[in-house]
């Protein structure tokens, strides 16, 4: 069942940039701030990206990381040489 939540005291300036991209999505402000927390609940929460980032592994130091991504994007201009 759905519920119906509260925010008290937002302040006017806080309020009118919402009222701004709520026009701009074409909704209302309800419905732009059920869509925020939608989208914020359908990602992970930085606790839980963590935890997974640490249970995959892979490379932990700083150079294993610029290797990796090189590998990826192909060295930088000047550090073919690395």
């Amino acid at each position: 069942m759905a519920k119906t939540v509260q925010i008290r005291e937002i302040p006017d300036e806080t309020y009118h940039q919402l009222a701004q991209r709520a026009a701009e999505a074409r909704v209302s402000v309800p419905d732009y701030l059920r869509r925020l927390a939608e989208r914020d609940i359908a990602r992970p929460s930085v606790a839980e990206w963590i935890e997974r980032t640490r249970l995959r592994g892979g490379p932990q130091r700083e150079s294993d990381v610029i290797e990796a991504l090189d590998d990826i994007r192909g060295a930088w201009p000047g550090n073919a040489g690395r």
